[in-house]
């Protein structure tokens, strides 16, 4: 499957139809960016259970800005419409392989769980 883009428009649809979705925010004159595109798109061929999208950060600034995007390239995974994944930089394509495995295999109860507590903590005082 190759990468769509990924707008304003399309991500709430995008995020919440599908179980996996991979974000590269790139921009078109970042040379790391580049470099990590056809990475990207070849996982996407290898991989049609999930949905990979690219987000222009120079068109998308506001969807750059909601993620706090501060370093390019970045990739961004959701599974079941919850981030489990973030980082800065390109990867190499085994490095994109065993994160998408460990994405896969996530047991996403105890994700939910794990956010729920999370999301207590936050408005707990010591």
């Amino acid at each position: 499957m190759a990468t769509i883009d990924l707008t304003a428009d399309n991500f709430d649809k995008t995020i919440t139809g599908n179980d996996i979705v991979l974000l590269d925010f790139w921009a078109s004159w970042c040379g790391p960016c580049k470099q990590f595109a056809p990475v990207f798109e070849a996982m996407s061929d290898s991989h049609p259970e999930a949905v990979f999208a690219k987000v222009d950060t120079e068109q998308e600034r506001e969807l750059a800005g909601h993620f706090q995007i501060r370093s390019i390239p970045t990739l961004m995974i959701f599974r079941e419409q919850i981030i489990v994944f973030s980082q800065p930089g390109a990867l190499p394509p085994a490095a994109l392989e065993d994160i998408l495995e460990k994405v896969a295999a996530l047991d996403m109860d105890d994700v939910r769980r794990q956010v729920a507590e999370q999301a207590g903590s936050d408005g707990a005082t010591a």
